[in-house]
């Protein structure tokens, strides 16, 4: 069979990149469509995955709106020469260029907040797969499944430790280091939203590298480093993670990255303008498994971020509590090859239930041990 699969983010690389690697170990035919946005080509490139890039979009608000037209043009250009038996993706240009080619689509969504976009993909899909944190109901073919996208490269059966990361970031074995991510806050989801300004990022710094080094991974908001203590990121991104699973700890004001903590075992502060009583599923529900804070006052995050960073067995007690949450979570690339072979039929495929079949278990949360 022939797949074709849509990357816009550098998430979603990381999404489909064993996904496409064990379809075509079976010997089917895999395509990655993508757009080139952030480090999403050189994520493609490091992992040697089969792609075409149909745009280009900054990280501005509105360089993804100015590009629509031309970027539709030239998807369905390669979809309809690829020809594919079935799509992948994460909204409208998987739906879209599926629905106008007559080809079955699979979108795996996360974010309840993006209402326009679920309201005109995922009518047109085939399956809608979403973690059961999901709380929004997206139609008759609406299926959930235990876990996050992120389990699709961070499950226990998937990811492998890089050992050599402490040498790469020329840190010593035993010395503590923590990770402040920033957004740039151009997608189409972000619109209206903000995180940490550049004010409070510089005191939060100052905070941190009293207690440890400090590496800054900015996304787009060129925030000026050079009279602080910290230092950029600058590693390949597909060295973030590892770099993230020996961290002492994560302050961001991104979403991503603050799941992927939390499944690597590293203690995560999250702090942005979607943090409140209409926040997204996953994030309350990790917040409720003490594994992330998701913190709305900059206040909280300077006392919070100090706190994990003088507790002693904070690390010991994030992996204990990683290790007994993701017992229960499934393998995600295991699940979506599974469903690629059914055509896309989410229902014949184990661990795939119709959303609101049945409640998702109920799991009695983790003590939130007080480190102060």
């Amino acid at each position: 069979m022939k797949y074709l699969i849509f990357a816009n983010t550098p998430a979603h690389v990381h999404l489909y990149k064993h996904v496409v690697g064990e379809l075509r170990t079976r010997g089917h035919d895999v395509l990655v469509l993508a757009r080139d946005y952030g480090c999403t080509v050189e994520l493609l490139e490091w992992y040697d995955l089969p792609h075409e890039v149909y745009g280009y979009c900054d990280t501005a608000k509105g360089s993804l709106f100015a590009r629509l037209p031309a970027h539709y043009a030239r998807a369905l250009y390669h979809v309809r020469r690829f020809d594919p038996d079935l799509i992948f993706g994460m909204g409208g240009y998987a739906a879209h260029t599926a629905a106008l080619t007559r080809t079955p689509s699979v979108l795996v969504l996360d974010s309840e907040s993006t209402s326009l976009d679920h309201a005109v993909s995922t009518p047109l899909a085939r399956a809608v797969l979403t973690p059961d944190t999901f709380r929004k109901e997206l139609g008759e073919n609406h299926h959930v499944f235990p876990g996050f996208k992120e389990c699709a490269y961070l499950h226990p059966e998937v990811y492998e430790p890089n050992s050599s990361i402490r040498d790469r970031l020329d840190v010593g074995t035993d010395e503590p280091y923590a990770i402040v991510r920033l957004n740039a806050f151009g997608s189409h989801h972000d619109v209206g939203q903000g995180g940490i300004d550049e004010a409070d990022c510089r005191e939060l710094i100052d905070s941190l590298a009293e207690r440890s080094t400090v590496f800054v991974s900015d996304e787009g908001r060129d925030i000026d480093l050079a009279e602080t203590p910290a230092e950029p990121f600058s590693l390949h991104p597909a060295l973030l993670h590892d770099a993230l699973a020996e961290a002492e700890l994560l302050v961001a004001d991104t979403q991503t990255m603050v799941t992927e903590a939390a499944l690597l075992g590293t203690s995560a502060i999250r702090s942005n303008s979607f943090v409140g009583d209409d926040d997204m599923g996953n994030f309350l529900e990790l917040e409720e498994e003490g594994l992330i804070f998701n913190l709305a006052s900059f206040g909280e995050v300077l006392e919070h971020s100090e706190m994990l960073l003088d507790a002693d067995g904070v690390a010991a007690e994030w992996e204990r509590r990683r290790d007994a949450y993701l017992a229960e979570k499934c393998n995600l690339t295991s699940l979506l090859v599974d469903v690629a072979t059914e055509r896309g039929d989410a229902e014949s495929v184990d661990g795939v239930r119709r959303f609101g079949e049945a409640p998702p278990s109920e799991r009695e949360a983790a003590p939130v041990v007080d480190w102060a």
